[in-house]
């Protein structure tokens, strides 16, 4: 078959374990949505923006179902929400979101990987200051105009809008307003592709090609941890 035949190989394993990540990354997101907020979707925002995002990368709806009985069963795994903050080598900011059974193991994994790619862990608050919590919210563009969805949207919060490389729109509201718009998007029978936190930085820092590689294999092997669920960096 061939080398072709290896690279595919290679290209599908890689794909599967990029699915198999964001599924467990729901499963967890899921677990805690639950636990704050009850089973019901309907009566628990935080559950059902967990359900769309699941909808947006193809998680099954039997493993979504399942996830939400695991949550209230017996057996029910208590995840705890942390964040890491340090930098990677050549001074760039790292924000780590986890979650986490066991905090004691999370931290000593998330402090290796930073020592073993030349970066350093650090304390809270060292590099947050650098990062705003933004919601970002991604829709299907069926016929949207976006100067009138922008003007509908102001009052929900709305700051950016705009689209991303598949023509899909992409929303940007304050930390404050994700419920807001959350709500706002709901009455107008809109189903986002995904709706989430995330940390965008308020600076960038721009590296030759060689740094910049050494920077980005601290991030991916921060983002193979399992206890990790998302992480953001300064690197342009």
């Amino acid at each position: 078959m061939g080398r072709i035949f290896e690279v595919r190989k290679a290209t599908m394993f890689a794909r599967w374990d990029r699915m198999a990540k964001q599924f467990t990354r729901i499963g967890k997101e899921i677990a805690i949505a639950v636990k704050q907020g009850g089973p019901d979707p309907d009566n628990n925002p935080a559950l059902r923006r967990c359900v769309a995002n699941a909808k947006g990368v193809n998680m099954p709806k039997d493993r979504v179902e399942a996830a939400i009985k695991r949550a209230m069963g017996k057996d029910k795994t208590d995840y705890e929400e942390v964040v890491y903050e340090g930098y990677a080598p050549h001074g760039v900011a790292v924000m780590v979101e986890t979650a986490t059974d066991n905090p004691t193991r999370t931290v000593a994994n998330v402090r290796m990987h930073f020592n073993k790619e030349g970066g350093s862990l650090g304390n809270s608050g060292s590099v947050g200051f650098l990062f705003n919590r933004t919601g970002v919210f991604k829709i299907k563009n069926e016929g949207q105009n976006l100067e009138e969805l922008e003007l509908e949207l102001i009052d929900a919060g709305l700051e950016e809008i705009g689209e991303d490389s598949e023509g899909n729109i992409v929303l940007h509201t304050p930390f404050t307003e994700f419920g807001n718009m959350s709500k706002a998007l709901e009455e107008r029978n809109i189903i986002p592709i995904s709706a989430e936190l995330q940390r965008i930085p308020a600076t960038t820092v721009e590296l030759n090609e060689e740094q910049a590689k050494e920077v980005l294999t601290l991030i991916d092997r921060l983002e193979q941890d399992d206890d990790v669920q998302q992480v953001f960096h300064n690197l342009r």
